[in-house]
């Protein structure tokens, strides 16, 4: 009686450790999909060229994410898949913030050409 009831503890134990793995791959899963689709974006937006440092690390983390979960290593796919997901997030903001940059010295630009013409108009109308 008291080996049934053991090899039943030790049967519920395994079923509950295989059923916490089998609960794992599916935020892993996501995250990395999640952090998959923030690379995507921040590509989108410029990113390789504005913040290349960044970029690198997203997608390095991205690619060991993907690694981790084929060896399914859950933990450390949703860990490296959130850091991914930081970087390319990080590298979006670095790229919108220099094209906001530059469209912003743009204009200055354009204003002080036109206030310059606007004084040349100005001492000519006086003349």
């Amino acid at each position: 009686m008291m080996n049934m009831n053991k090899q039943l503890l030790i049967g519920a134990a395994l079923l509950a450790g295989l059923a916490g793995c089998a609960s794992d791959k599916t935020p892993a899963t996501a995250d990395v999909a999640v952090s998959r689709e923030a690379v995507s974006a921040a590509t989108a937006a410029g990113a390789a060229d504005l913040a290349p440092a960044e970029m690198t690390s997203a997608r390095e983390k991205l690619m060991r994410a993907n690694q981790a979960l084929a060896a399914k290593d859950y933990k450390t796919a949703q860990d490296l898949a959130t850091q991914a997901s930081a970087d390319a997030q990080l590298a979006q903001s670095k790229a919108n913030s220099a094209k906001a940059t530059a469209a912003s010295d743009e204009l200055q630009q354009n204003i002080r050409l036109l206030r310059e013409e606007l004084a040349r108009a100005n001492a000519n109308a006086q003349q």
